[in-house]
């Protein structure tokens, strides 16, 4: 499908699935507007894109969406977009030892999900009835429950546990999410185990376990991408809400993902929480 026209806008570009994804749909026509925290690499992943569709206008804005205040002002700088087609929540990270934003949060649950809600919370009104949102989750959900009495992991931290919940977060908010609007599509996805630059800063063990992975199991960045690509751009998926695809076909995610009280009872604490 030709995404002439049309503006994407991604969080997370700079590297692997993310960037893959960036420059793909450029190639198909899309202006990419695109979130980053590391300068160089936002520099990099714009000439790539410059390149991919020289013909679009491609827009970057720096922020660090682990903070409220910071995804709360780069979205009030998205909203002044003409328009927004295609919403593409990817940014995350997977760390090994716990850490707390200024605003209390743990990290993990503070990038990997409250990025997404915020985000999208406040680019809901710019989205044009025919717009999708997608939003990177993972099959590391399985196995995941939570625990409302401790969604920050003071109780105990062990950094991968730690991450499946976020992705189960991410679905659950997909899951919510599709309930709530209408005319517009919203689809979480599983892109596989691949071989990125993802957890090589988690330290400690995992960053070890991830180093011998990779090699061994890992599909590569442009075999990542290409649900996100599908979600985004693809007529078959154009009616299509509410979903969990692998491999670019709707899966089932476990029964915690698919759990409408949970879905609920996590969008009102995490409205609560960014007082939105």
């Amino acid at each position: 499908m030709s995404m002439q026209g049309r503006t994407v806008v991604i969080t997370g570009a700079t590297s692997g699935i993310g960037e893959v994804a960036a420059l793909r749909l450029a190639e198909q026509g899309a202006r990419i507007v695109f979130t980053a925290r590391d300068k160089a690499r936002a520099d990099d992943t714009m000439a790539a894109l410059k390149k991919a569709n020289p013909g679009a206008e491609h827009a970057l804005h720096m922020a660090d969406l682990s903070a409220l205040s910071e995804m709360k002002r780069v979205a009030a700088q998205l909203t002044r977009e003409p328009q927004i087609d295609v919403l593409i929540n990817n940014a995350g990270a997977l760390f090994n030892k716990r850490q707390e934003t200024a605003d209390g949060l743990e990290m993990t649950f503070a990038l990997n999900h409250m990025a997404y809600f915020v985000i999208t919370n406040l680019l809901i009104g710019k989205l044009k009835p025919g717009s999708r949102i997608v939003s990177v989750a993972s099959n590391a959900h399985r196995g995941a429950k939570l625990d409302f009495t401790d969604l920050q992991s003071r109780k105990g931290y062990v950094g991968f546990p730690v991450y499946a919940k976020s992705k189960l977060c991410n679905i659950l908010f997909n899951r919510e999410l599709a309930r709530r609007i209408s005319g517009i599509t919203a689809n979480a996805l599983h892109p596989g185990f691949v071989a990125t630059r993802f957890g090589d800063n988690s330290g400690g063990l995992m960053r070890t376990v991830l180093k011998v992975a990779k090699p061994i199991g890992a599909i590569s960045p442009d075999e990542g991408a290409k649900t996100i690509v599908y979600l985004a751009s693809s007529p078959e998926v154009a009616d299509v809400t509410g979903e969990y695809f692998y491999e670019c076909k709707p899966t089932t995610p476990t029964a915690e993902a698919r759990n409408d009280e949970d879905a609920r009872k996590l969008w009102e604490i995490s409205q609560s929480i960014a007082g939105i």
